[in-house]
């Protein structure tokens, strides 16, 4: 049984040396295959290649130099990829290019259990791509690292890793398989948090994408620092600062493809407008009391 089904954070199987240099237990590495070798792509790669994993990668942009360093076999054709027949197909594409990659996927050409596994902010999106788009014996894992290059730079203990097995065949080879890419997240400390894909959108429509709405409308204000800047106003400057950094297409995708996303804008907007009326409401108040003191002591 794995690491992970134990949740045994003293396992020994977590401190094995790095590069794979324990070969006695090389039948628990997997083959795993990056398609869209970005910054996240290579921000996972180097943790999955630290655990003795062979890790390819795919890319519209040319990466072989970084994914030397890394240690990583880089195919500038994703038809050579798919037939080294990794054992894990692992999307690092953004939400709006989903869908173009994964229909552009040489399928026939990979293994016919292949795991695929997308780290998306939306959930239920990918869900239904994969359903819709690859073939039943396809095994499907949907994923959602709550953290990134930045916020992970020092470790990922203690981060939240989201997931979802929605499709993962019965047989022991095939949930060992899924069970040792999640142990890959739980044995670096990570806080490993299984749940449906509609309740993760339900939640990260609630925290996530208003924390991004947030920092987008704070933008538009063009605070600035200033000599007396109080520790809460640092903390809504460092909130720009983080989702500014982030591109618009990121927080277009976490509006587009979350159902709940829309309700969270109207309930922003209403919020809004209550404050906006609760202050009013007392300035009239106060300018009420205001005049009737003043008619009273007229003549």
């Amino acid at each position: 049984m794995s690491c992970f089904l134990k949740r045994d954070r003293n396992c020994p199987r977590k401190c094995s040396p790095p590069n794979g240099a324990n070969q006695s237990d090389d039948n628990t590495k997997l083959k795993i295959a990056i398609v869209g070798f970005g910054n996240f792509g290579q921000f996972l790669a180097k943790t999955f290649v630290s655990h003795g994993h062979r890790v390819l990668a795919y890319s519209r942009s040319d990466y072989t130099h970084v994914a030397q360093e890394l240690g990583v076999s880089y195919f500038n054709n994703i038809d050579d990829l798919c037939e080294q027949h990794p054992e894990v197909i692992l999307l690092c594409t953004s939400i709006l290019s989903t869908e173009k990659v994964l229909k552009s996927l040489p399928v026939q050409r990979l293994k016919r259990s292949t795991l695929f596994v997308d780290i998306l902010s939306v959930k239920e999106f990918p869900r239904n791509l994969f359903l819709h788009h690859l073939p039943h014996n396809f095994d499907i894992l949907c994923t959602h690292p709550m953290f990134g290059p930045e916020s992970g730079k020092n470790g990922w203990n203690g981060l939240a890793f989201v997931y979802d097995k929605v499709r993962i065949g019965i047989d022991e080879s095939r949930t060992s398989r899924c069970d040792r890419f999640l142990d890959i997240f739980a044995s670096e400390g990570c806080r490993m948090v299984e749940m449906s894909c509609a309740e993760h959108d339900w939640h990260a429509a609630g925290s996530q994408f208003i924390t991004h709405t947030t920092g987008r409308f704070l933008e538009k204000l063009e605070l600035e620092r200033t000599p007396i800047d109080t520790k809460g106003y640092e903390t809504l400057l460092s909130l720009v600062e983080n989702t500014a950094g982030d591109s618009f297409d990121l927080y277009y995708g976490l509006f587009l493809y979350n159902i709940n996303a829309m309700e969270q804008i109207e309930r922003f907007d209403r919020a809004f407008e209550s404050v906006k009326k609760q202050l009013f409401d007392r300035l009239h108040g106060f300018y009420r009391q205001q005049v009737f003191k003043h008619e009273e002591k007229l003549p």
